[in-house]
């Protein structure tokens, strides 16, 4: 049977019980169990369990904190994961992995740029920021795309990424405005014979479970299984 691998937990500021018990329950409902794994080394487990027909989701904050904003986030000693840990997953979404990529996830690896180029943007600790947690309101702007196929727009209490450090490819599924600015929220891309999906959203458990978000994380597991190599 297919299954998600769960890379998550690290840095504080979010429940990662709860958030791994809702994505949980999202991948079952498209028929998949999950595995759990945990630590700075969780995300070259996680690649290294996962076989055809398998998710590897990430949604943990593992960084080594070298830039003195993210210092708060660190622990001693330093939490981040191996930088030689990126080579193996480029190569394994490269070689037709499958890689959804919640929330934090873009906060990892330190903005490493073998990181950007897998998920398509990274957290910037020079200019990215967030607003506090509160109403989001998401516009689909690819309504013909499998991801968001169905799914109008819509509103959720949420913690919405801006300013992020993308790359000229990403071409933004849905989106929001922070402080008057466009910012993309969910993108998908095709990284060699891979498929990754990227979504901002997903700050607690309340969001995954929000209806329309659900669905959104639902089609994106779908769209995930449905390609690359396997």
């Amino acid at each position: 049977m297919s299954r998600q691998v769960l890379w998550h937990g690290g840095a504080g500021g979010h429940d990662a019980e709860s958030l791994a018990q809702a994505l949980g329950a999202v991948a079952a409902d498209e028929g998949l169990t999950t595995t759990t794994v945990t630590g700075p080394d969780g995300l070259r487990r996680a690649v290294g369990m996962a076989g055809a027909g398998d998710v590897v989701t990430v949604h943990a904050l593992h960084l080594r904190g070298t830039a003195p904003e993210a210092a708060r986030l660190r622990t001693e000693p330093p939490s981040g994961p191996d930088p030689a840990d990126l080579d193996l997953v480029v190569d394994w979404v490269r070689r037709g992995g499958s890689l959804l990529a919640l929330h934090t996830a873009v906060v990892c690896f330190d903005g490493d740029d073998r990181w950007r180029r897998v998920c398509g943007g990274v957290w910037d600790w020079g200019t990215s920021w967030h607003p506090p947690v509160g109403s989001v309101r998401v516009r689909i702007e690819a309504s013909d795309h499998p991801v968001v196929d169905g799914i109008d727009g819509f509103e959720l209490t949420d913690e919405a990424y801006a300013s992020l450090d993308l790359l000229d490819d990403v071409r933004p599924l849905a989106s929001t405005e922070v402080d008057g600015v466009d910012q993309p929220l969910v993108w998908a891309r095709s990284v060699g014979d891979g498929r990754v999906v990227t979504d901002l959203l997903g700050h607690d458990a309340a969001s995954v479970d929000a209806p329309a978000h659900r669905r959104l994380l639902r089609q994106a597991l779908r769209w995930l299984r449905s390609g690359g190599a396997r």
